[in-house]
């Protein structure tokens, strides 16, 4: 076919292709019907155990001013904010490894770490697996067993408020991520220092290369958390965008959690009260430490929208980081479908593989 016919099919190809892709993304995202508008709430009760509860504030009109206050000071010395006390109840009860969270919530089974594990034989290298929001515990199963059988060992971490930590009330792990200020403040932070506690098991066993594996939400845990632990040496953030408030106010997943801010509050004052947990703020931080990265996000992406990701990129190059980048032609849930699936899980195995294990 002459090259000039090729360059006149190209446009018209490639708006039905974006048109087929969007239309996919919107029958995978709203084949949820469980999804429910819950108030907006400054969410303070759930500062109380952080170091800085000193700061709670008197009455509820200085909430919002106090939140201000606490994530200034969170972003000034974060290494405190994510600081814990190892746990001394690991216990590996067939291949899954439990222990009791060193963050503290209302809720009992959230306080219970649940991790599948899935060991290779004759290796020093182990990775960390942080599942997508509202993930399934079957699923990233697959990832892990590729992992095992390229020689690496892999901990599936179920992120707070998921699988078996879900409180009776729920369905969907609506309390990892809400209109609820305070309480997805805490929620990520426990996440990451929850998944801390899972590279100390691993050290215990004599794991001595590192890396971790983060995908959508868990992407941003997994920055946050190398942002903060010297010992990951190897990252893949599957998805990524620079600000957690971008990420809610305009993905196609979180309308109903956008429901419940707007008329509350705006994206630019959301984006300061959730600036401690935006990988964006933690950039050189995150360049303390050499480590190889990978960055992917897709094309399509109707939840972590490809500017945010593509953001966050170019922030990572400014700052000489060395990251590698994969834009793959589909969107968040269409990656999960055939054959993007196929061709995300090469490329992450493929990077892990390539430097992990040395």
């Amino acid at each position: 076919m002459p090259v000039s016919l090729l360059r006149r099919l190209r446009k018209p190809l490639g708006a039905a292709y974006a048109r087929w892709m969007y239309e996919w993304e919107n029958r995978l995202c709203f084949s949820a019907t469980d999804r429910v508008v819950r108030p907006f709430d400054w969410g303070v009760e759930w500062t109380a155990g952080w170091q800085e509860a000193e700061l709670t504030p008197h009455s509820p009109d200085q909430a919002e001013a106090y939140l201000l206050d606490l994530n200034r000071i969170i972003l000034e010395d974060s290494d405190r904010f994510f600081s814990y006390q190892t746990p001394r109840d690991f216990s590996l009860q067939g291949h899954e490894l439990q222990f009791t969270s060193p963050v503290r919530s209302p809720y009992p089974e959230n306080n219970r770490v649940h991790a599948l594990w899935f060991p290779a034989e004759n290796t020093r290298a182990a990775v960390v697996v942080l599942p997508h929001w509202n993930a399934r515990i079957g699923q990233h199963q697959a990832l892990c067993k590729g992992l095992r059988r390229l020689g690496i060992s892999a901990l599936r971490l179920s992120l707070p408020y998921h699988d078996h930590r879900m409180p009776a009330e729920l369905t969907r792990a609506d309390y990892a991520v809400s209109a609820n200020i305070g309480r997805t403040l805490d929620a990520t932070r426990q996440a990451v220092i929850d998944t801390r506690c899972c590279l100390d098991w691993l050290q215990s066993q004599g794991y001595e290369r590192l890396g971790i594996i983060g995908t959508s939400l868990g992407s941003c845990y997994a920055f946050l958390t190398s942002a903060h632990d010297e010992r990951l040496q190897v990252n893949v953030f599957n998805h990524c965008s620079s600000y957690f408030a971008d990420v809610v106010w305009t993905g196609l997943s979180t309308r109903h959690i956008r429901r419940g801010l707007e008329g509350c509050i705006t994206l630019d004052r959301l984006r300061a009260v959730w600036g401690a947990i935006s990988p964006a703020h933690y950039i050189q931080r995150f360049a303390r430490w050499p480590k190889k990265s990978k960055f992917i996000y897709t094309k399509f992406d109707t939840t972590f929208l490809p500017e945010l990701s593509r953001q966050i990129i170019e922030q990572i190059q400014a700052a000489g980081i060395d990251g590698e980048v994969t834009a793959l032609p589909c969107g968040h849930y269409t990656m999960g479908e055939a054959p993007y699936k196929f061709i995300a899980g090469y490329h992450i195995c493929a990077f892990i593989k390539r430097w992990l294990p040395r």
